[in-house]
């Protein structure tokens, strides 16, 4: 076993959800770092920067190859970030990168970037801008991700910013595409601001935020009742917040009310600032970039809501829900209210009756359930 080989073997996504169907390193990770290594293999430190590196495959999978020093990562889910840490730690490799917002910091200067390609085209639009705008102008960028979340638009993205980009040979279903040649670009097209006008709110939003500056569907189905949320609450929470459409719209009908938006994408807390910030409610709303509450103390909320995911990465799994329903059951004071909104077929009531308190379908749509929990006096059991 090679070095790297072992390297890639122990990482784990903890504190991310662990399962059997459920990886830390993929057919794509292997192929970008081979695909890549005569540049990695060349770049001084410095040199390097990586985005959205899952749980710290590129990274530390680079430095172990080519023993690289001084790489700069950007990872937009803290989930991500804390896993790359642990594994850093667990191989002895913590003082080989340094961690960056998707700025200048991260990509000045660097001739190579790798890159695993997010889902969203909004995502990937603003990732191209910004090493197209601040890295060197000989650099190339290795963007990879497994066949079936590739698709042509991708291409289209990173020629807006690149004059050359072409697709490596595909392996194990996984395929990287390598762009060079940055062109020269205008304003910076993000973050997005727009006016939505149904529910009276100006909303912003950067790439890799969920839903952009739209309002999805899901919120709109749950910000129908908005007015039935505990009258009587002091203190609220923005249960993966987003781009804080939900947080600004309690906050600007209920002014007594304090209210926290916690999400763990740093993009999305950025455009729930900018958002509370254009909605005149920033003193009164507070973003945190947190993993599903995990630093809001017990008993200190009266209201949560949440629009909860049901995916994990790229996979369908529920289990990043109910680590948001467990932290809800610790943080909600005894008579609090969850208020969720969640595609039907999810069936989650029992799960937030067993982990919140007595849960109740206050509507229901063909897609979606809009139930409400109450927290009791007992602490909330365990799945």
């Amino acid at each position: 076993m090679t070095e790297v080989d072992e390297v890639l073997s122990r990482l784990r996504r903890y504190p991310d959800v662990e399962a059997v169907n459920l990886y830390a390193v993929d057919a794509a990770d292997r192929l970008l770092l081979e695909v890549a290594a005569p540049e990695l293999a060349a770049a001084g430190p410095g040199q390097v920067a990586i985005i959205d590196d899952g749980y710290g495959a590129l990274t530390l999978g680079a430095a172990a190859a080519h023993d690289l020093r001084g790489l700069r990562v950007h990872q937009d889910l803290l989930t991500g970030e804390l896993a790359l840490a642990n594994n850093a730690r667990a191989v002895g490799f913590s003082d080989r990168y340094t961690a960056h917002p998707l700025d200048r910091t991260l990509l000045e200067g660097a001739t190579v970037v790798l890159l695993r390609l997010p889902r969203a085209l909004s995502g990937l639009a603003e990732i191209a801008d910004a090493i197209a705008r601040y890295a060197d102008p000989t650099v190339k960028v290795f963007a990879g991700a497994r066949d079936k979340y590739l698709t042509p638009a991708m291409n289209d993205v990173l020629a807006e910013s690149f004059s050359s980009v072409h697709a490596s040979r595909g392996r194990q279903k996984s395929r990287v595409l390598q762009a060079a040649g940055p062109k020269p670009l205008g304003a910076p097209p993000f973050p997005v601001h727009a006016s939505l006008d149904e529910i009276s709110l100006d909303v912003v939003a950067h790439g890799a935020a969920f839903s952009g500056p739209r309002l999805d569907i899901g919120t709109r189905f749950l910000l129908d009742h908005l007015r039935r949320m505990k009258p009587d609450a002091r203190d609220a929470v923005d249960l993966g917040c987003g781009t804080g459409i939900l947080a600004v719209a309690l906050a600007k009908s209920r002014p007594a009310v304090s209210v926290v938006g916690t999400d763990q994408s740093a993009a999305a807390v950025a455009s729930a600032r900018a958002t509370a910030a254009a909605n005149g409610v920033a003193g009164q709303v507070t973003v945190v970039r947190d993993d599903a509450m995990s630093a809001i103390a017990d008993h200190s909320a009266d209201l949560v809501l949440c629009n909860p995911p049901f995916h994990v990465g790229a996979a369908v799994h529920t289990g990043s829900a109910i680590k948001m329903f467990a932290e809800t059951g610790r943080v909600l004071r005894p008579g609090g209210e969850l208020w969720t909104v969640y595609n039907s077929h999810l069936n989650y009531r029992g799960v937030m009756e067993r982990m919140v308190g007595r849960t109740e379908v206050i509507a229901r749509n063909p897609k979606f359930t809009v139930t409400r929990s109450v927290r009791g006096l007992r602490d909330a059991r365990p799945v």
